[in-house]
């Protein structure tokens, strides 16, 4: 088992949303005891001199061996958090992505190594089985609330 904790600095970071239907796709969150927490959107760090855009197109590259293609502008949000006692902090830009055609076709969860080599799972959740007593919770915390909000606001009429 991989112990992870926050960085003792403010971290900028990209992650896409990859939909699939309803679904989002978000890679485990596990604490210490090996024991799934919640589940977060792909993505990494922004190095020094790189845009979001290209942080995040490499992150997909590395991780999936896939290039994605961004959809629209970014969301920005704050995340202060504490996991295992530690405090972390993150500015986030959060974009839509879109995989190749039929990329992962079949597949319900995926494979993939972090940089570091430990090995990860990702799948396509269903917002309403995330946030809810028992079950994993989505980080960052409250983008859960703005996926569903912003939901409803496209839906709406102008």
């Amino acid at each position: 088992m991989h112990t992870w904790r926050p960085a003792s600095t403010i971290r900028f970071k990209a992650l896409g949303l990859q939909w699939r239907g309803d679904r989002l796709l978000a890679s485990e969150v596990y604490d210490d005891a090996g024991r799934l927490k919640g589940v977060r959107p792909l993505g990494g760090t922004v190095e020094f001199g790189e845009t979001a855009e290209a942080a995040l197109i490499r992150e997909f590259q590395e991780e999936l061996g896939i290039e994605v293609n961004i959809v629209g502008g970014p969301t920005f949000t704050q995340n202060i958090y504490t996991h295992e006692g530690e405090l972390g902090h993150e500015i986030l830009a959060i974009f839509d992505v879109q995989f190749p055609p039929d990329t992962f076709a079949g597949q319900s969860r995926i494979t993939f190594n972090e940089d570091s080599g430990v090995g990860c799972f990702a799948e396509w959740f269903a917002l309403d089985r995330l946030d809810g007593t028992g079950q994993p919770q989505l980080y960052p915390a409250g983008l859960k609330a703005h996926l569903l909000n912003a939901k409803k606001a496209a839906a709406l009429p102008i």
